[in-house]
């Protein structure tokens, strides 16, 4: 397999739901046409992104998505493990809502997000930010979703 990615979830994660996901990040790399490699989505708590967020980005508010790149070759593993990427399970429900789409939709966003982030997109400066939601609505689109969902996010 070109891309390995393992979805993690404090409680019982359903298959399906690891298998959306993975979906999600894995049109996002064949998009970038990013070198073969894996990745992790660690499905949390409110509570442990804003301690995440407080303890790598000094931001002791809470987040929707964190991701963590790593981007090394793994000895004995084919490809480059590209880093973590954590989501706040409450945090997409709420944005879900607020947004008036599934919170699977939601999570597929995240997930998109978050992988872009580990390919080195940012959203600092307006160019950036415009080239990631540009490539954000297309990854979207290869697997299914509305990219109307892509709204102002942090």
């Amino acid at each position: 397999m070109k891309y390995k990615i393992e979805v993690h979830a404090e409680k019982s994660s359903r298959t399906s739901l690891d298998e959306d996901l993975a979906t999600a990040a894995r049109a996002v790399l064949e998009l970038e046409s990013a070198a073969p490699g894996s990745l992790s989505i660690v499905l949390t708590s409110e509570k442990a992104l804003q301690d995440a967020n407080r303890k790598y980005a000094g931001v002791d508010q809470p987040t929707d998505v964190l991701s963590f790149s790593d981007s090394e070759s793994l000895p004995g593993e084919e490809g480059v493990y590209y880093g973590d990427i954590l989501i706040s399970v409450q945090a997409a429900e709420k944005q879900a809502l607020h947004g008036g789409h599934s919170t699977l939709d939601e999570l597929r966003l995240l997930t998109i997000h978050g992988t872009l982030h580990l390919l080195g997109h940012d959203h600092a400066q307006p160019e950036e930010k415009k080239r990631m939601w540009s490539l954000q609505a297309k990854a979207l689109r290869e697997i299914g979703v509305d990219p109307e969902i892509v709204r102002e996010q942090a």
